[in-house]
């Protein structure tokens, strides 16, 4: 093929793929226009999750009718003059190809009116603008307010591919939801109005309070929680909320910055915000943070990636540090430093063996119902399915329990240390999964109605969650239902808790809703594609006995019976592993006994 120019339209949509991903890609760049033009009043309207129509209106500065069709153009922009200005950017916006790549994707409508010198009131002459794939309609007068309404309708309508690779509508609800409450945050002088699918999703005062508008992402009990930032040095102006020690997540996704108002994805300034809880948090657990860092604009290049996701420091180590002492200097204010001791650590293998819901209906599995009945389990029947060769427990004799956490128990082979509420966390999920008829092949595929037993509480137990939660929530109560919940709406941001399943009977009900919508305790992403699997395994770590919880001698020989049991025993259900081995040999070594093998 000979070398040739692309289609104008080809072009555009190329370029419109760097900015537009998805719906909250639009809400980005329309929110970052008006905060550019002054707005102290933003309003979003979603519909369809945003592929359908997204309108932001602001009450900015709005643009003149007569640069309506060149504010559509791509490369146009009121913000440069100069490159020797992309070092010293103080707006959001400066490519000048937001609009121009919206156009090109989606039916586009713009509304605007220009606030001039000589308006005599808030009303008059204004303008308005359709882009279609592309193409522009001639502009036409119209009575507007002061300010800017865009309308982005049909999103990538012209691009089915496209569409495909848009994610379930309640995960683009959740993006947009918290992409504007973090610019509420970053903006806490600006009215932010969120509406999704008729229903407000947020609404600010834009009193300058950023703790009232983090209650609307988190909620008012954590939002009380979070810590203050506030510190200066030469380098930056650091401001914010951290979490305390005891609030946590696993992962590092909550962590957020905003330089000079920009939000952006840096990891030397996650390292340095983790840094600064050396010693306070567990392995593998990562706090809260919201930052914003004021920086002279000449030490920042937001010229790096078309979102402007993404910057570059002029002195990166120092702004590290400025981080790490701002976080430090908090947490050690508002939290005691904890004693660390040395402590003997045992290694275990780094393959664990494949947990239950990989192995389930493997041709050559038998099924064996055990129905014993367990002081854990609230005295109900315990249905086990046999193993695969070499995966199960060995039989082990009890020994009792050490520091009100594990349980000594002596194999075959050796001595084994079993971690309690790791391995009530894999007898509990695979009770509750073989109920389902996860692990037992059905007659047929008739459709099956909680087929978990459930227990009816005696006073339902009313929830509220943060706006966002609910949300996710809602999307996932069928699915609580076949697990054995009965669970209503009751209001905006409320639920009633009627049933729990008995299994789970002693579990506190809005503990249970509160996992289901937090953050991963651990790793599940081998739960991924199993739904049912990983809400079942979050509700089933927060119901297992807990780390220093005193077991009767009953208790603890059940909890060992029903382990040796399970398809999976030496793991949790997010494969964390149970039990750690001692074998014979190693005991032999430590004593320094003659004739050790």
């Amino acid at each position: 093929m000979s070398i040739h120019l692309l289609p104008s339209e080809v072009s555009s949509q190329i370029a419109a793929g760097e900015v537009v991903e998805r719906p909250a890609s639009v809400v980005k760049e329309l929110i970052e226009n008006a905060l550019d033009a002054g707005a102290r009043h933003i309003t979003i309207t979603i519909e369809g999750a945003g592929q359908r129509l997204v309108e932001v209106a602001d009450d900015g500065s709005g643009i003149p009718a007569d640069e309506l069709a060149l504010a559509v153009t791509r490369h146009a922009t009121s913000k440069l003059l100069s490159a020797e200005d992309l070092f010293s950017i103080k707006t959001l916006g400066f490519r000048g190809e937001a609009l121009a790549s919206i156009g090109s994707v989606a039916r586009l409508t713009i509304t605007s009116r220009h606030a001039s010198p000589d308006d005599e009131d808030q009303r008059g002459a204004g303008g308005r603008l359709r882009v279609e794939a592309g193409i522009s309609t001639p502009v036409e007068p119209v009575g507007a307010p002061v300010g800017t309404v865009v309308r982005v309708e049909n999103l990538f309508y012209n691009l089915p591919a496209r569409l495909k690779f848009l994610k379930a509508e309640v995960t683009e609800r959740r993006q947009i939801d918290t992409l504007v409450t973090r610019y509420a945050l970053a903006f806490p002088h600006v009215r932010f109005s969120l509406r999704q699918e008729g229903r407000p999703a947020l609404q600010t005062s834009g009193n300058r309070d950023r703790r009232e508008v983090l209650a609307s992402l988190y909620g008012v009990e954590m939002a009380r929680q979070m810590i203050e930032v506030l510190a200066k040095d030469e380098s930056a102006a650091i401001t914010g909320f951290i979490s305390p020690p005891s609030l946590t997540r696993s992962n590092r996704r909550e962590i957020t910055f905003f330089v000079n108002g920009r939000p952006v994805q840096d990891s030397t300034l996650t390292a340095a915000v983790v840094q600064g809880y050396h010693s306070l948090l567990m392995v593998g657990r990562y706090p809260l943070a919201i930052l914003f860092l004021e920086l002279p604009p000449s030490t920042v290049d937001v010229n790096v990636h078309p979102t402007k996701a993404e910057v570059r420091f002029r002195e990166p180590d120092r702004l590290f540090s400025a981080v790490q002492r701002a976080v430090r200097r908090v947490l050690l204010a508002h939290t005691p430093v904890p004693e660390i001791t040395e402590q003997l650590r045992w290694t275990t293998p780094s393959r664990q063996p494949d947990p239950a819901w990989q192995m389930a209906g493997d041709e050559d599995q038998s099924t064996a119902i055990n129905h014993s009945r367990s002081p854990l389990d609230g005295g109900l029947p315990s249905p086990l399915t046999a193993s695969l060769p070499g995966s199960r427990a060995p039989l082990l004799r009890l020994i009792g329990q050490i520091a009100s956490t594990y349980l000594v128990a002596e194999g075959p082979d050796g001595l084994y240390l079993i971690d309690q509420h790791a391995a009530h966390e894999r007898v509990l999920f695979e009770k509750l999964m073989a109920q389902h008829g996860t692990h037992e092949k059905r007659e047929n595929s008739e459709k099956r109605e909680n087929v978990i037993p459930s227990q009816s509480l005696l006073q339902p137990v009313a929830v509220e969650l943060p706006p966002a939660n609910a949300r996710l929530l809602s999307e996932q109560l069928p699915i609580l239902t076949h697990l054995g919940f009965t669970v209503e709406p009751f209001g905006q941001a409320t639920f009633l808790v009627r049933a729990v399943p008995a299994l789970l009977a002693k579990l506190d009900p809005a503990a249970a809703l509160h996992v289901l919508v937090e953050d991963f305790e651990e790793d599940e992403t081998p739960l991924q594609a199993e739904i049912e699997a990983r809400i079942t395994a979050r509700v089933c770590k927060r119901a297992a006995v807990k780390a220093g919880q005193v077991l009767s001698p009953e208790e603890q020989h059940a909890l060992l019976t029903d382990l040796e049991a399970c398809i999976s025993p030496r793991t949790c259900p997010h494969g964390r592993p149970t039990m750690i081995h001692l074998p014979v040999d190693l005991l032999e070594r430590q004593f320094g006994r003659k004739g050790a093998r």
